[in-house]
């Protein structure tokens, strides 16, 4: 069974810097793309970040400069390193994969479960 197991949120002042990690666990073939979504209260999830499997990333514009997405491939994981956070990115954070499972034909997404990040101001 694949899962997606986030954490690294937290509480953290205006200014400050947080990491959240993803990895991909259980019977899995390939892993595609790799991102992280955010979805504030009152308002749709949207894309943060993503970074496929040869390591091309792309940015949400208001993270791009502060934020910075990696992956360690071997690992199945992927990191999202935010600095100068702002009130504004509080959110719970959500990691996404597409991967396909040992035994499918094709590429599924699958999602974590959520990370809370919250910036005082």
């Amino acid at each position: 069974q694949v899962q997606l197991v986030e954490s690294g949120g937290g509480l953290v002042q205006a200014g400050g810097s947080l990491r959240l990690s993803c990895a991909a666990s259980g019977s899995i073939s390939s892993i595609d793309a790799m991102g992280w979504y955010r979805q504030a209260p009152g308002k749709q999830r949207a894309l943060v970040a993503t970074i496929t499997s040869g390591g091309t990333t792309n940015y949400a514009d208001s993270v791009k400069g502060r934020f910075t997405i990696s992956r360690d491939t071997a690992r199945n994981t992927v990191f999202l390193q935010m600095n100068s956070l702002k009130p504004e990115d509080t959110a719970v954070y959500y990691c996404n994969a597409d991967l396909k499972p040992v035994g499918s034909l094709y590429f599924i997404a699958y999602w974590g479960q959520g990370t809370q990040v919250t910036v005082s101001s």
